[in-house]
């Protein structure tokens, strides 16, 4: 199929279907990449050595008119899919109102109207507010600010396996060293790490890691010294881990005991990705503050902090904001897809995905010990490769297993600490028999490998 007979249009109405036309890549993407290769900074890598034209529904549509089953949602950003109709009709009908006015100079509705909705929809019915940014961890370090300001506390503790953002504080509280950290320092100070519960590798129960990290926050920081504890209820970049049940609701009450701000990092597990609004409610947590980013917007960027009232009005008038902070064009997107997954069965949707992809990963599982552990809520499933042997990680073979996939139309991403889970994170929109082919064209990767 040439690129002129394409259906060069998103969302629903592309054809969705896994159809290789040439290998992967083909022609023009090869042209794309070799032009990335001279023009963009080598430090900005790619995982699909695609050129994309097109993406809706399930799939995404290369300029040499491959169509690939997507199972990343661009890292969990298009969950409403791509494209989405009344995400479009918004965005278009406000780039023909106003771009920008910067919502400091000139205030607009949608701005406010957002606030409204994750106040109303974030876990807890205190009163709260909501400050808007531009990306996850924007609003990670605006959170950090937030916290300390209130507490007038400097110290922050953030997890094993975390990932909160690539700028120098979010770095600091991000643990893995490559890609993220590796020659970018010094970091920001005040920044300290408490062991995670790993129910797969550590064998603890919550309530029994909860309290070996408190002995190590009490011990190496001190109450009275720390501003704010912060955590993926579900991890994601480290690698989908699942705390033990209870863990997080120790952490929580001990925080509250000590005046600690609890922030969960919700960027990657929010708006219905795990089958619920947020993640946090899988585990019966209020967090004090809440980041969002990510699938907030149906693919614009767009972050926020909501968080309790007395918390977020902690701040000098100025101390919070940003240029680009709640781009108008970015909250009408927002303001779509919310009513999107409020109103479109998302939520729902989620956990069927979860429910088929649970199935058919512990299915593989049971014939192939390399799969050591099937983890995550929604459509926020990970698969972790290990040597059957050792149990050691297998970052080898999940690599090969990844690439594999790609090669025959299928996206999915890597992550984890050791390189060794693969995620998957379909958009909500996808259908069962996309994401059933696209786990079968994974099995038979695993059993080539």
């Amino acid at each position: 199929m040439s690129l002129d007979t394409l259906p060069l249009v998103g969302g629903p109405t592309l054809p969705q279907e896994r159809r290789l036309v040439t290998a992967i890549p083909g022609p023009r993407s090869q042209e794309l990449l070799e032009r990335k290769a001279a023009a963009v900074a080598s430090g900005v890598g790619h995982t699909v050595p695609i050129q994309a034209v097109a993406a809706g529904g399930g799939v995404v549509v290369d300029a040499d008119g491959n169509s690939l089953i997507d199972l990343g949602s661009g890292i969990a950003v298009t969950s409403v899919g791509n494209a989405h109709p009344a995400v479009v009709k918004a965005v278009q009908d406000q780039v023909a109102a106003f771009t920008h006015t910067c919502f400091m100079i000139s205030p607009y509705d949608s701005y406010v109207s957002v606030a409204e909705a994750l106040n109303r929809l974030t876990p807890g019915d205190h009163a709260k507010k909501s400050a808007l940014f531009n990306s996850g961890a924007e609003a990670v370090e605006n959170a950090v600010k937030i916290a300390r300001k209130f507490t007038g506390r400097q110290a922050v503790v953030a997890f094993d396996h975390a990932y909160h953002g690539r700028t120098n504080l979010t770095m600091a509280l991000t643990a893995k060293n490559m890609p993220y950290k590796s020659g970018f320092g010094p970091f920001a100070a005040e920044v300290y790490r408490a062991p995670l519960s790993y129910p797969f590798r550590d064998g603890l129960s919550g309530p029994d890691a909860a309290a070996k990290a408190i002995s190590l926050i009490e011990k190496q920081v001190g109450a009275e010294n720390l501003a704010a504890v912060i955590i993926e209820p579900v991890q994601g970049e480290g690698g989908f881990i699942v705390p033990a049940d209870g863990f997080l609701n120790a952490i929580v009450d001990w925080c509250r005991d000590n005046g600690v701000v609890f922030i969960a990092d919700e960027v990657q597990s929010g708006f219905a990705r795990t089958g619920a609004m947020f993640a946090s409610e899988h585990f019966g947590i209020v967090p004090d503050l809440v980041t969002t980013a990510k699938g907030i917007a149906g693919g614009l960027p767009l972050a926020a902090v909501t968080g309790r009232a007395e918390i977020m009005d902690a701040t000098h008038t100025g101390g919070l904001g940003g240029t680009y902070g709640g781009n108008p064009v970015a909250c009408a997107a927002a303001l779509a897809s919310i009513d999107a997954f409020e109103n479109e069965g998302f939520v729902e949707r989620a956990r069927e995905i979860g429910e088929l992809l649970l199935g058919r990963l512990r299915e593989m599982q049971q014939s192939d010990p390399r799969i050591g552990d099937v983890r995550g809520h929604g459509a926020m499933i990970a698969a972790e490769f290990v040597d059957p042997a050792t149990g050691a990680p297998d970052a080898a073979l999940t690599s090969a297993v990844a690439k594999a996939a790609i090669a025959e139309g299928v996206i999915v991403l890597t992550c984890g600490t050791y390189g060794n889970v693969i995620r998957f994170l379909p958009p909500l929109s996808i259908g069962d028999d996309l994401l059933t082919e696209g786990l079968d064209v994974v099995a038979a990767a695993l059993a080539r490998s």
